[in-house]
């Protein structure tokens, strides 16, 4: 898993990281010792980016499978 990461776009490879950051710093102030309003409000915040980052990340990654298999229909259509 960590070559297919390696051969990732720097663009993907951004998204991983700010998933990761967002996700543990989600677990963080899931455990400080905040007020209950604050935690639930701080928690709720980072998980929203996480959960945002992540489904950015796969609208991109269908994308471009939709724009690949597109550029391959005209050649494939030539061939038959």
């Amino acid at each position: 898993m960590i070559a297919e990461i390696r051969r990732a776009n720097r663009g993907t490879r951004v998204q991983y990281v700010m998933m990761v950051i967002f996700g543990g710093l989600c677990v963080l102030a899931a455990f400080a010792p905040f007020q209950d309003s604050i935690r639930i409000t701080t928690v709720g915040t980072l998980f929203g980016f996480t959960a945002g980052l992540w489904v950015s990340h796969l609208i991109q990654v269908l994308r471009r499978a939709i724009d690949a298999q597109e550029s391959n229909a005209p050649a494939a259509a030539e061939t038959q």
